[in-house]
């Protein structure tokens, strides 16, 4: 058991600087910090994840029982027709009755039933050439800066030497001018920048007019404008003065994930309608220019990025569209206080603005996680492999034995995990027990384009279609993670074969 437990323990050597009395005066200080790493959320199972997921399927399920079941009793008595029953002379009364019942039973099936929401394609920004920033130049940018002492220029080596992130991310080099200072204006200016070309792109691949989207949804973490970034695009598009619009702050990497759902629901009150969905966030507002090494680290990994997602109700959008909405799960962790000061927006002892990440937030992440995907399981899993679990449920040998773990594998062809840090990703690998092919998507948007924050998941997903990977039918599930502290699924089936992706940002590389 002692081994099992040491798996998890992830030691942190932390330097505390030169001592300034004492008989080691004058030597380097060093402490040794162990946190917990990603818990072992497989080899235990919270049943009230589990009986919630199977909620979520009941509650869906008397659409996809009751149709069928219409469906059988309208198939018997049409074996019974004949002729004669349409023949005026014989049996008006009959054939009114009857094609009355033919029309409510199609009312039923057009009005009544939920309309499927399709994802009819999706764009994101590709920054231009002299924004790529390498490693070595963020270096040697930081230290010109004047903004970080040694400890946090030594700290911030570390981190990008084992980030997993490549030589050409993108960066604004604005940050690192002497005595930068953050504003509204250079805020909104790289907002504009990032969101406009996302949605240029989308307007121009789908063929959508600004004035036919009735819903929109933007999700910035840290960037809060009044008037909002919303209220931005809709200025600058012109869209209809009958736009459903909405701004999401605050809810970090997880935040088009929440719009998604939102964006699902009302598509759901307003049909034959047109849903666009931009995520970004603002790196040059987000970035903090102190020595608390907990809000340097942020700076290490996010870097500019933008997608837009044009969601449709409208069925004839079916046949053009790439992908259908299949599930949906959101879970949060805030009523923990751990969970909920794990990644916040603060100032430090200077007085300095920054996002500050715990130490504990692979271990409080993995039950964010384990929560989520137990709950997401019931709606996914193929029969089988839940059989097997319940079977292991009900009939193991002690209480210590350890439940069947389902093969996630069988549930997905893809996944989209958000591309925080090579950490994060060896853990969720490791845990999940997914092979390196499942994996590829994160870690090589992770080294090319960095942790783009919220639109990460859709950098992965354009990347699984400029490698053609995307065929029709197969299933796709993106998650993320985000402050709150939440953990978001949403899956996605293709509804056709993705062969030729025009605009791509992976096209360029």
């Amino acid at each position: 058991m002692a081994t099992r437990s040491e798996e998890y323990l992830s030691p942190e050597i932390v330097n505390r600087g030169i001592k300034d009395s004492g008989p080691y005066a004058g030597s380097p200080s060093f402490s040794v910090r162990v946190h917990r790493g990603l818990p072992d959320f497989l080899g235990s199972v919270n049943l009230k994840y589990v009986k919630l997921g199977y909620g979520y399927l009941i509650n869906h399920g008397v659409y996809f029982v009751g149709v069928p079941i219409l469906l059988v009793i309208f198939g018997t008595q049409i074996g019974k027709l004949t002729w004669d029953v349409f023949h005026f002379e014989y049996n008006l009364v009959n054939a009114i009755l009857f094609l009355g019942f033919l029309c409510l039973i199609v009312y039923v099936y057009l009005d009544l039933t939920p309309r499927s929401t399709y994802l009819v394609d999706f764009t994101c920004y590709l920054p231009p050439d002299e924004l790529k920033i390498s490693k070595e130049e963020y270096i040697e940018l930081a230290k010109k800066s004047g903004q970080f002492n040694d400890v946090a220029i030594q700290f911030q080596q570390r981190v990008l030497k084992n980030s997993g992130l490549g030589e050409e991310t993108y960066l604004p080099r604005a940050v690192f001018h002497p005595n930068y200072q953050k504003d509204l204006k250079t805020g909104r200016e790289e907002a504009a920048t990032l969101m406009s070309g996302a949605v240029d792109e989308l307007f121009a691949a789908t063929g959508i007019r600004p004035k036919d989207i009735r819903i929109l949804i933007v999700n910035c973490g840290v960037l809060n404008t009044t008037p909002s970034l919303s209220a931005m695009l809709i200025n600058r598009y012109k869209l209809s003065h009958r736009i459903q619009s909405f701004n999401l702050g605050g809810m970090g990497c997880a935040g088009s994930i929440a719009a998604v759902d939102l964006a699902n629901d009302l598509l759901n009150a307003y049909p034959a309608s047109y849903a666009l969905i931009v995520s970004t966030e603002i790196v040059s507002f987000s970035w903090y220019d102190g020595n608390d090494l907990d809000m340097v680290l942020p700076n290490c990994f996010l870097r500019m990025g933008a997608a837009a997602v044009l969601l449709s109700n409208h069925r004839r959008d079916r046949w053009r569209s790439k992908y259908q909405f299949k599930q949906l799960v959101r879970t949060h962790k805030g009523m923990d206080d751990r969970s909920f000061k794990s990644i916040q927006l603060k100032e430090d002892s200077e007085g300095k603005q920054g996002l500050s990440i715990s130490k504990d937030i692979i271990e409080l992440g993995g039950n964010a996680l384990k929560a989520n995907i137990t709950t997401l399981s019931p709606l996914v899993l193929p029969i089988s492999e839940q059989f097997h679990f319940f079977k292991s449920l009900l009939f193991k040998k002690s209480a210590s034995s350890k439940p069947y773990i389902p093969d996630y594998k069988l549930a997905f062809e893809h996944i989209c995990i958000l591309a925080a840090s090579q950490k994060a990703l060896n853990e969720i690998q490791k845990n999940l027990v997914l092979t390196d092919e499942y994996m590829e998507a994160s870690r090589r948007t992770l080294e090319r384009f960095g942790n783009t924050s919220s639109s990460s998941i859709w950098y992965e997903l354009a990347y699984l279609e400029a490698k053609k990977r995307i065929k029709n039918g197969d299933r796709v599930w993106q998650l993320a993670l985000g402050s709150g502290l939440k953990c978001n699924s949403v899956v996605w089936k293709a509804v056709r074969t993705v062969k030729q992706v025009k605009r791509n940002p992976w096209n360029e590389n």
